[in-house]
Formats: structure tokens, sequence, C-alpha cells
């Protein structure tokens, strides 16, 4: 993977740093934007994540570790699909940030993903997340 070609989306908010935070940490708050993935983890740094779903007619069982998480500001993790049919090595996982700020009365979320193969696998990252950031967007303001 080349860890130089990183994906890049955000987005704004109209709601409290708080509530996308919540709505990050979530399993069921994730599931309703992220693509209905069931989402597992208690978001410590250390700990494991898991995403499990289908998406295209194909099922997926994701992993990846909490890198940092500190509340309402920044989450990174690491993540890997076996369908990529890549190896599960080091390597071969890609490491997401979403860092979270105040824009008057938004928050700003803007999200980062190394280890694009190439530059097609960059710009279909960045659409994908680009629709995730959407999806979160609606989802928390129609809770807040």
């Amino acid at each position: 993977m080349n860890q130089n070609l990183v994906s890049k989306a955000s987005i704004s908010i109209e709601a409290p740093k708080q509530a996308v935070w919540q709505a990050l940490v979530t399993p069921e708050a994730i599931k309703q934007y992220m693509f209905g993935a069931d989402v597992t983890s208690d978001w410590e740094k250390g700990s494991p994540i898991t995403w499990m779903g289908e998406m295209n007619g194909k099922k997926y069982n994701d992993r990846g570790v909490v890198l940092e998480a500190e509340a309402e500001r920044s989450l990174q993790y690491t993540h890997f699909s076996p369908l990529s049919g890549k190896a599960d090595v080091p390597e071969n996982y890609h490491t997401v940030t979403i860092d979270l700020a105040d824009s008057a009365d938004d928050t700003v979320v803007s999200l980062m993903q190394d280890g694009n193969s190439d530059e097609a696998a960059r710009a279909e990252s960045e659409k994908n997340w680009g629709a995730m950031l959407e999806g979160l967007k609606q989802y928390v303001e129609r809770s807040a």
C-alpha cells in the first residue's frame, strides 16, 4: 500500500461536537449511516473493532484496532477488509483519522485514510467516505 496516497473527506454538521461524537461511537447510530454495518468496539485505545455486513451483495467481516479516541476531538483506527484479497498483515491495513472541530454553530468533521494502493483506489475511498459523512450529517441533524 502507498501510505502517501491519502483520501480525504470533510463535512460541516449543524450540531454540537458531543452529538457528532456519540454518532461516531454508538453502534446503533453507525449502522444508520455506515452502509448498514454492525460495528463492535468499546472505543478504548488498543481495543479491537469489527465491522460486519453486506455491501454490493458480498458479506464482509472487517477488522481493526483503535489507535486513539479522544472524546469530541478525534478518533483514529486501523482497518482491514479480507474482501481486498490481500494478506492480513500490518502493511495492508489502512489508518483512518477522524477529527472534529468547532465552526460557529457547526461541527466540522474531517476524515483521512492512508494506504490507498493507487490513484483509483484513493478516488474510490474518497467517494465512499464522502457518502458516509453525508449519511452521518443526515443522521445527526435529524437526531439533534
